[in-house]
């Protein structure tokens, strides 16, 4: 579905950054990698390149504007085009009710949840209209959330909702589509290692956690991080080349109308 697109990958990480790197080469991108830990972007190379895909690791602090830039000057010089910008990276604010967390807390989320994604669209803008490429949102479930350990996190992933359903419009006219993806719980090792931590504390057991967390789903169990990927990457594909400014849910059926 992406044979010779060129993606940009921000948030190279464990889980779905890892997913969403091998499954967009096994789909024929070559991919822009891109976190703040050059060792981990390096292994994600390894898998590229294992898919037959070419790589290009650039390490950069994505809240800052001037790495930003060299991000994309490097990028352009190394392909000369982009196809697509994922904006995977994320950070979380500690999950307490929001009138408790330190406004500093809120910012630190919100520089990398909402302007990271802001400023890395301003500046690949110009590529992306050349190619009539795409943007794609990491959201998350937690916006449909009203429970007060989530809060500050919804705070900054209903901003990028916004962020994004704004950039649409404004980017629309230049043949830039901009959509997101919203997965719920994703069975991944850091909710793998969550969930044993839930266990421990309620005196239960992983799978008990396992299962009251796919409780609400209509599936019964939840997504795996391939699974999020492959639906946010078809997104990137020509088969959405008339869909923009929507966000898709990718959580086995736990929230719908």
């Amino acid at each position: 579905m992406l044979r010779d697109k060129v993606v940009v990958l921000s948030g190279v990480g464990p889980g779905l950054g890892r997913a969403l790197g091998a499954e967009a080469a096994r789909m024929g991108a070559d991919l822009v990698l891109v976190s703040r830990t050059e060792r981990r972007l390096q292994k994600m190379a390894e898998v590229v390149e294992g898919h037959g895909r070419r790589a290009l690791v650039v390490p950069t602090d994505i809240t800052d504007e001037t790495q930003v830039q060299a991000l994309v000057d490097r990028t352009l010089e190394h392909f000369g085009r982009v196809d697509c910008l994922i904006n995977n990276a994320f950070g979380i604010p500690p999950m307490d009710p929001l009138t408790t967390i330190p406004l500093d807390a809120l910012r630190a989320a919100n520089e990398t949840n909402v302007f990271a994604p802001l400023r890395l669209t301003t500046l690949f803008a110009d590529a992306l209209a050349a190619s009539r490429g795409s943007v794609i949102m990491l959201n998350s479930c937690v916006v449909f959330s009203s429970q007060p350990e989530y809060a500050g996190y919804k705070l900054s992933k209903g901003a990028l909702e916004h962020l994004a359903s704004s950039l649409a419009t404004e980017l629309g006219p230049r043949g830039i589509r901009v959509n997101s993806v919203a997965p719920s719980y994703i069975y991944e090792d850091v909710n793998k290692g969550y969930f044993d931590w839930l266990a421990s504390e309620a005196g239960t057991t992983h799978d008990d956690v396992y299962a009251e967390k796919a409780a609400p789903t209509d599936l019964k169990r939840l997504a795996s991080p391939e699974e999020v990927a492959r639906a946010a990457l078809f997104l990137a594909s020509d088969l959405a080349s008339a869909v923009t400014g929507q966000m898709l849910t990718v959580d086995c059926g736990e929230f719908h109308d």
